[in-house]
């Protein structure tokens, strides 16, 4: 009976750590918070680290491009100009991927360079997350996932890239497109708005 109950507490502990882990996880990641550091490679095999870019406001992309949403935005240049655009604002644009080796969208580093060029992805960095270790620290659940960072290092936006669900290019001209107005408002001192919305695409592939 002393041995079953102890395997019920153990059960029990068990399960609460879970859940408290998971309540840091999600408050770790959440729009107002520090946004968490970390340092991945890019398609030159060169290391990039978040916390390098402080001082400015960076955009993080959720990449896979076998993924029909993504597709959307890289078909006809949408994504690269989007890119150009925040540079041109003075921020800077990360696009990470975290497919798993053996999983759609995985992209091997000997040919990143390569997916890098095909897809337009200048002057952003294409950054390579294989283990999927940035995507889960940020809670990244689709292709594309947005998270804005601010100057500060603080998270200011994450979710949708656009207000338009859809795998249509032809809605991209009317939708609201979130990354550039969150770094037009910070740039005006001010927060997003919206700080968050319901990313959509494909399932990362962890």
């Amino acid at each position: 009976m002393n041995r079953i109950n102890s395997i019920f507490i153990a059960i029990i502990c068990l399960v609460c750590t879970v859940i408290i882990s998971q309540t840091a996880y999600a408050e770790s990641t959440a729009t107002g918070k520090q946004a968490p550091n970390f340092s991945l490679y890019n398609a030159l095999g060169q290391q990039i680290a978040l916390e390098s870019f402080k001082g400015k406001t960076v955009v993080l992309e959720w990449f896979n491009p076998g993924c029909p949403f993504v597709r959307k935005f890289y078909s006809k240049g949408d994504m690269p100009a989007f890119q150009r655009q925040a540079r041109d604002l003075g921020a800077e644009w990360l696009t990470i991927s975290s497919s798993a080796p053996g999983k759609q969208g995985h992209i091997p580093a000997s040919e990143a360079a390569a997916t890098a060029q095909e897809h337009g992805i200048n002057p952003a960095h294409l950054l390579l997350d294989p283990e999927g270790t940035v995507g889960r620290l940020y809670g990244a659940k689709t292709t594309p996932h947005i998270f804005v960072v601010d100057a500060k290092g603080f998270l200011a936006y994450a979710g949708a890239i656009d207000s338009s669900p859809s795998t249509s290019q032809s809605d991209i001209a009317t939708a609201t497109n979130y990354p550039l107005s969150a770094i037009k408002a910070l740039a005006r001192g001010e927060l997003p708005a919206p700080t968050n919305t319901d990313a959509y695409g494909c399932s990362v592939k962890y």
